[in-house]
């Protein structure tokens, strides 16, 4: 069963995508640190009591602008997501219409997008909404329209404001409220480098140093990883929190709007399969969930950590869309088959790639248990259900030596 080699490139550029937006969001963020720096060099020339209240006034002036900077950050996301969910279920749409004969095209289903989608992802907190238990009977009659809907193609699979509460970040919690954490967090640890350094008589050229590195006001050369390997104690950790958000954020977006136009076409596709970025970077679970195929609403998606970057991709009804053997997915090596897992793809690379994937000591169980299991089950064999890494002392006791 084939899927259009667009949806794997599709990935790599929302991964791009997610760096674009992300440096927006970080200059605006390194520009209010550094204009702070900027007035704390010039605070040497002034007489103690004048230097103590002006020090103070950075201070207080330095959170109400963080404070500011997430809620525009958090307008920034909300606006850029709204978009990207519009254009990733045309995309699929798109893609799914290529898979069917010119005369059925027009029977893929479209989804509908909320004005308010976006808006209610990044802003909604879902464990402050009253949620209502439905009853049996009530649930079945919800059922029962649901299915008359898809079956008149009424477009019952939209994306509404209230789905949209009811997505959040990994750890729980929403963008408004990470953005908001960081200006907090941001502004107690400028405080804490700058009157650490005067008590202890560091120069305020120093400081300033410690604090920004050598980022300058309105940086525009640098790519993303670059602000954050050019600055200071005061930007780097921000910075990396910014990059980290903005990329799951848009990598759960991405995938929701997929999923809906998917589910919304299940007489062309029943089932997806996850797809793990092929490289050393890809983490436990996404590696052992890497090629798998689930039941629409039965199984994981999407980011299943911060920083994911798989995506999920449809697959097509081998009635619809006959077997290839030319279609293929990317990898850090170039393109491979589709259907090779990342198991299979690890096991084809030389021991030092192994080996920064899964650390030096687990390449020998690694081979070992794809001779006896296969190179795709080996890796599941690898990581405990709750997506754990098992620790070696762990394979000793299971496996023996190595």
């Amino acid at each position: 069963m084939s899927t259009p080699e667009t949806l794997y490139r599709n990935a790599i550029d929302l991964n791009r995508y997610s760096n674009s937006v992300a440096r927006r969001v970080i200059n605006a963020y390194n520009d209010i640190i550094i204009d702070s720096v900027n007035q704390l060099r010039v605070i040497d020339d002034l007489a103690a009591p004048d230097k103590a209240a002006r020090l103070r006034g950075i201070l207080a002036q330095l959170k109400q602008s963080l404070a500011g900077w997430a809620g525009d950050a958090t307008e920034l996301t909300a606006t850029e997501l709204q978009g990207l969910a519009e254009l990733q279920s045309e995309f699929v749409t798109k893609e799914l219409r290529k898979t069917l004969p010119a005369g059925s095209r027009d029977a893929v289903r479209t989804v509908e997008i909320s004005p308010q989608f976006a808006q209610s992802v990044v802003t909604t907190d879902p464990t402050q909404l009253n949620v209502v238990a439905l009853s049996d009977d009530l649930f079945a009659a919800v059922e029962g329209a649901e299915a008359l809907a898809r079956q008149a193609g009424t477009g019952v699979f939209n994306l509404t404001a209230a789905k949209g509460a009811t997505i959040t970040l990994p750890n729980g919690e929403v963008i408004t409220k990470a953005f908001r954490g960081i200006a907090v967090d941001q502004a107690e640890r400028f405080s804490q480098v700058v009157r650490q350094g005067l008590l202890t008589g560091e120069t305020t050229p120093s400081i300033a140093k410690r604090l920004i590195g050598n980022l300058q006001f309105g940086e525009e050369a640098k790519t993303v990883r670059q602000l954050v390997a050019a600055g200071g104690q005061a930007t780097a950790v921000a910075d990396n929190q910014i990059i980290t958000l903005v990329r799951t954020s848009i990598n759960q977006v991405a995938n929701t709007a997929s999923q809906q136009v998917y589910e919304a076409n299940q007489d062309i596709t029943k089932k997806y399969r996850y797809v793990a970025t092929l490289d050393t970077r890809t983490s436990s679970i996404c590696r052992a969930l890497d090629g798998r195929e689930f039941e629409y609403g039965k199984g994981p998606t999407p980011p299943q950590h911060f920083n994911c970057r798989s995506t999920t991709v449809p697959v097509i009804d081998p009635d619809i869309l006959p077997p290839s053997t030319t279609a293929t997915r990317a990898s850090k090596d170039g393109q491979v088959p589709i259907n090779q897992s990342y198991g299979e793809w690890l096991a084809k690379q030389p021991r030092s790639v192994q080996a920064e994937a899964l650390g030096p000591g687990k390449v020998a169980y690694f081979n070992k248990l794809a001779d006896k299991y296969g190179p795709r089950n080996a890796i599941a064999k690898l990581v405990r259900d709750d997506g754990a890494e098992v620790t070696l002392e762990q394979l000793r006791k299971r496996y023996g030596p190595a």
